[in-house]
């Protein structure tokens, strides 16, 4: 059995990318919705930008995709994780709170991002890019106005570039 730190990469390969201007928070829900209903496995999704910028939201859009209610999906800023069941579980990690990889893992992150029954959804996801498997997206959000957010989609790895490839569909 192949151990999480010997699936580790220091370099990622880019699979596929997309690039989608949402110009409303009801955009930003559709997208993550759009994504989660064409989830079929797990994986990890890696949501990264500043404060406000709509990461919450997209992963609401997200698991309401992978058949969660809506209202079940909050911020988990004070718990660091908010499990949800839905066609997949989803594990929704928020470290917003934490200073540096070593707070990550006492946390548990390397616990999670071994996991490989469910989506890992990691708001501020910049503070722990450098453990993250070989196989993963990353969503980086930009504001551009107050209702208008650039998303760029980054797939490292066969798998999140397929998920990627499938939004066009």
């Amino acid at each position: 059995m192949t151990s999480y730190y010997q699936r580790m990469s220091t370099s990622k390969t880019i699979a596929s990318t997309y690039v989608f201007l949402s110009n409303s928070p009801a955009a930003t829900l559709r997208l993550g919705r759009r994504l989660g209903e064409k989830m079929t496995d797990g994986g990890v999704i890696a949501l990264v930008g500043e404060l406000g910028c709509g990461k919450t939201l997209f992963t609401r859009g997200l698991c309401t995709g992978l058949g969660i209610p809506e209202k079940e999906v909050s911020s988990p800023t004070f718990a660091f994780v908010n499990e949800y069941r839905g066609r997949l579980p989803v594990f929704h990690v928020d470290l917003y709170r934490i200073d540096d990889i070593e707070d990550g893992f006492e946390i548990g992150m390397l616990d999670y991002l071994a996991r490989e029954d469910g989506v890992i959804v990691l708001e501020w996801a910049e503070k722990v890019l450098s453990i993250l498997p070989e196989d993963y997206l990353q969503v980086q959000f930009e504001v551009l106005a107050p209702q208008r957010r650039r998303l760029e989609l980054t797939g490292f790895g066969e798998r999140a570039g397929a998920l990627i490839r499938g939004l066009d569909d």
